[in-house]
């Protein structure tokens, strides 16, 4: 039997890195603020290229172009970093000519050596990423939610937004997850649970995060109460740069 381990580090909002033992992903970075004009705020949100593990292959994916899930500031990590790669939705405007990018479509499948990313769909823009290397199994969802605007929208609107995103939820249903990041956006009020709890209950994740929460870190906990019954180890977040340790044994 053999094991396999994750260090998982929350950036901001939607934004983590992951390191597994032969790779160092990293998800839908966002420098909320630029370092330069809010110099006395925690680093704890900014990833530093000169500390990246150098004897690792880097992975940046970005789910799609909103800023709060793409910043253009990735690309000069490529002048520090030798071995990195990008993988982004093809909704991001970017010179299609870069060597060491790939741009995906919903319902893509890419390999390279033993990673492997599928995209699904999303309930907003751009696209979800299935993950698998290392013999871990990770998904970012980026904008894929059930979007429940319930004071914003007519019932119409909340019946089809509900079946949107079931419908795209059926597509990965037999998709193996271990660690599973998500969306719970206080925005969204008493419903905010919603589509993280239908997740959870379709796809069993070991280890659910919750993300796109901005700074209302509480909801974090909230999510982990409702879904108390739940068999699935969920994440409290409450700080940048807070990390989380999954480990899981291989048959």
């Amino acid at each position: 039997m053999t094991r396999s381990e994750a260090i998982v580090r929350y950036l901001y909002h939607s934004g983590f890195s992951v390191e597994t033992p032969t790779r160092f992903l990293v998800f839908d970075y966002w420098e909320r603020f630029k370092r330069s004009k809010k110099p006395s705020l925690s680093r704890d949100e900014f990833l530093d290229p000169d500390r990246f593990p150098k004897e690792k292959e880097t992975i940046v994916f970005s789910s799609h172009s909103h800023p709060d899930h793409y910043d253009p500031v990735i690309w000069e990590w490529a002048d520090k970093v030798p071995d990195i790669h990008y993988i982004l939705s093809d909704d991001i405007k970017v010179d299609k000519g870069i060597g060491n990018m790939k741009l995906m479509s919903p319902y893509e499948t890419y390999m390279k050596g033993d990673l492997t990313v599928k995209t699904y769909g999303s309930t907003d823009l751009g696209v979800s990423f299935f993950v698998q290397t290392d013999r871990l199994n990770i998904f970012h969802a980026g904008d894929l939610n059930m979007w429940y605007w319930y004071y914003e929208s007519t019932e119409e609107e909340l019946i089809e937004d509900r079946q949107k995103f079931i419908d795209e939820m059926e597509k990965m249903k037999d998709e193996p997850v271990d660690v599973a990041f998500f969306p719970v956006d206080p925005r969204l009020k008493e419903y905010y649970y919603l589509g993280g709890k239908y997740f959870i209950e379709l796809m069993k994740p070991d280890l659910f995060v919750p993300m796109h929460f901005g700074d209302n870190y509480r909801v974090t906990k909230d999510f982990k109460q409702i879904c108390s019954r739940l068999p699935v180890e969920i994440a409290v977040i409450d700080r940048k740069g807070q990390t989380i340790k999954y480990e899981k044994e291989n048959v």
